[in-house]
């Protein structure tokens, strides 16, 4: 099963509130931070939301 390593690579300031809420749910707190989270649907859905906040990249786990 792959898994998607997604990270902030731009602050949360002075964004709105469905930017930050799907920030909150990837666990992506601060800039910089590196999740890892399974490849599904769900989680492609608030990557393609911040797309222009963070960087993915597919990972083997």
């Amino acid at each position: 099963m792959s898994s998607l390593k997604i990270k902030l690579v731009k602050g949360r300031a002075g964004k709105d509130k469905r930017q930050l809420a799907t920030l909150d749910a990837l666990d992506l707190t601060r800039k910089d931070k590196v999740v890892i989270k399974p490849d599904n649907p769900q989680i492609r859905g608030m990557i393609r939301t911040v797309h222009h906040l963070v960087e993915w990249e597919e990972i083997d786990s």
